[in-house]
């Protein structure tokens, strides 16, 4: 295995730049500590009070700007609809991005906290909803505006350029695709590294998980239309019945996972919504599925996408409908690939988030699902982007001790119960981006 000291020669050789890792900053984690009883629990309540949904995030997005533009950023708002770009130039240098998303979710509030929203928003299809930040995305945004100011208070530690994103509409694995296609590689200075963490229910409160390789999997929105032909339900044979030729499609589609990847490869193909008829006695023309698809690796995703196509067409013909009624395939651009963190970058970050926060702060615990994360469209290959994104506890010990021995357990992320403990949260996402951030940028 590389040390850390080959993983950062391997990074001075593709990047043209000189990291150094930076010692233990007692000083650092005195600035946080001010930093947040000055300003930064009240920028998080009043972020998680007013939560807004994905490309809706105007008063967040202004809120943003805001903090930015006091410290001397330069700031550029609407970037990818409602995202917001800062740069922060210090001379010549690397170019390191530090992202973080800002978009609640439609969920009522159910924490039962002091601050808890009651929040309602028109979505992007026009309906009224619900808005709470049920996945920390409040945490991520205040931990950005904290480490703005620490880079810029030690800005004669380092030399480059920092790209401070914050980035909307996450929750629709929409948001980061759409800054890149609105310039934000072109427009702004293209990065060396993109880093960022998420806050997590299930880790403690204060600690930081860092691990080289995959750290999300790919998501991929699928809805299938399924054309029948109409007729009464006491005469199916005069009619095709979309929800018997549907209810094939999701059957088959279980083939998939089960014999045509490798067992050796994870991949899920699930049904989330199946809607078609409006009366008992009316065989439907019509009925629509929707799908998540889930894989861990981009070959394994191309061949799951394909065979949902395959099946489906082929479940229409089999069902005797004629070409041009077979089932349609639409897939949606709320999609994103993997999320793998580059191994010599990650061994670099890792190594400055040891350094500064201390080994008993360092954890990690095995994956527990496939969930997803946009992140993985700043990590690019040409030129090399190489991205690390981390994970930052926000659930005290104890509550996590508790909930193992059989007490209430820990709400998960998207649950109207949601929350997250902010003052260690935050500290520590604050801590470990500017460590990690001056590490790749090299002191001056």
């Amino acid at each position: 295995m590389k040390s850390f000291l080959a993983c950062a020669a391997a990074v001075v050789a593709l990047m043209g730049a000189a990291p150094v890792a930076v010692a233990a900053d007692t000083q650092l984690r005195a600035d946080i500590a001010r930093d947040y009883d000055q300003r930064l629990k009240d920028l998080f309540i009043d972020f998680h009070k007013y939560p807004e949904l994905s490309f809706r995030e105007t008063r967040t997005a202004a809120r943003i700007a805001k903090e930015l533009k006091a410290l001397g950023i330069q700031v550029t708002e609407g970037v990818g609809r409602t995202g917001v770009v800062g740069v922060l130039r210090n001379g010549e240098g690397p170019t390191v991005l530090i992202r973080a998303d800002m978009d609640g979710l439609p969920v009522e509030e159910k924490s039962g906290l002091p601050y808890a929203s009651t929040v309602r928003q028109v979505d992007m299809n026009g309906k009224e909803m619900p808005v709470m930040h049920a996945c920390g995305h409040d945490v991520h945004i205040t931990a950005l505006l904290g480490t703005a100011k620490q880079l810029v208070a030690r800005k004669n530690q380092w030399k480059g350029t920092v790209v401070f994103v914050a980035q909307p509409a996450e929750e629709v694995i929409s948001g980061a695709r759409e800054m890149l296609e609105d310039g934000l590689y072109t427009r702004f200075p293209r990065p060396n590294y993109a880093i960022g963490f998420h806050v997590s229910s299930d880790l403690p409160a204060g600690k930081v998980m860092v691990e080289p390789g995959l750290t999300y999997s790919s998501s991929d929105s699928v809805d299938i239309i399924v054309h029948g032909v109409g007729a009464h339900g006491a005469s199916p044979h005069r009619g095709k019945d979309p929800i018997v030729i549907g209810s094939q499609i999701v059957l088959a589609l279980q083939t998939l996972v089960s014999r045509e990847i490798s067992p050796l490869q994870p991949g899920v193909v699930t049904v989330g919504a199946f809607h078609s008829g409006l009366k008992h006695n009316i065989i439907s023309d019509r009925a629509e599925l929707q799908l998540t698809v889930r894989s861990d690796d981009q070959e394994v995703r191309e061949q799951l996408l394909a065979g949902i196509k395959r099946i489906a067409e082929n479940v229409g013909r089999m069902a005797g409908l004629p070409e041009d009624k077979l089932p349609e395939v639409r897939y949606s651009t709320q999609s994103t690939p993997p999320t793998v963190n580059d191994p010599e970058a990650t061994a670099l970050v890792r190594a400055a988030i040891l350094d500064q926060l201390g080994a008993e702060n360092l954890t990690t615990r095995p994956r527990t699902g496939m969930g997803a994360e946009d992140f993985a469209y700043y990590s690019q290959r040409d030129p090399k982007v190489a991205g690390v994104y981390f994970a930052v506890g926000g659930t005290p010990q104890d509550v996590l001790d508790a909930a193992e021995a059989g007490g209430p357990p820990v709400p998960a992320h998207h649950s109207p119960l949601f929350k997250i403990t902010p003052e260690p949260a935050v500290k520590a996402g604050v801590e470990a981006t500017t460590a990690a951030a001056l590490t790749l940028l090299g002191k001056s």
